[in-house]
């Protein structure tokens, strides 16, 4: 019996672990957006974690989330720095998440500052 629980429970161990991997590792998709950084914090009661948003529009009807790892400082600085611009983001979207990484299943991998199409505010 003891054999049997053993070898059930490093099976859940097992896949747990490949399931980890699986959704560190691979990605859906990769690709660009564009938009005003309208919202960049740190959110969360136990896990803090950076979330964000840029407006893809004039009239801010088109909004995408994102969400930044903490072993992304450099972008996290970037974002601070560049809240209220325009703003050129490289994403990689995941199968899926973990409460401890983001709201989002997309992870912002470089940030630029870019010109607006609508404004010349930069």
């Amino acid at each position: 019996m003891k054999k049997i629980l053993g070898v059930i429970l490093a099976t859940i161990l097992i896949m747990m672990a490949l399931w980890y991997a699986f959704i560190y590792f691979a990605s859906y998709s990769e690709g660009y957006r564009s938009g005003e950084l309208i919202k960049f914090s740190s959110k969360g009661v136990v896990v803090k974690t950076w979330e964000g948003e840029i407006s893809q529009g004039i009239s801010g009807a088109q909004i995408f989330s994102f969400s930044v790892m903490d072993n992304q400082p450099a972008v996290i600085e970037k974002l601070k720095e560049y809240q209220g611009k325009y703003v050129k983001l490289k994403y990689e979207e995941k199968f899926g998440t973990f409460f401890f990484w983001g709201d989002t299943k997309y992870f912002i991998t470089e940030v630029t500052l870019e010109n607006s199409p609508h404004f010349n505010r930069n």
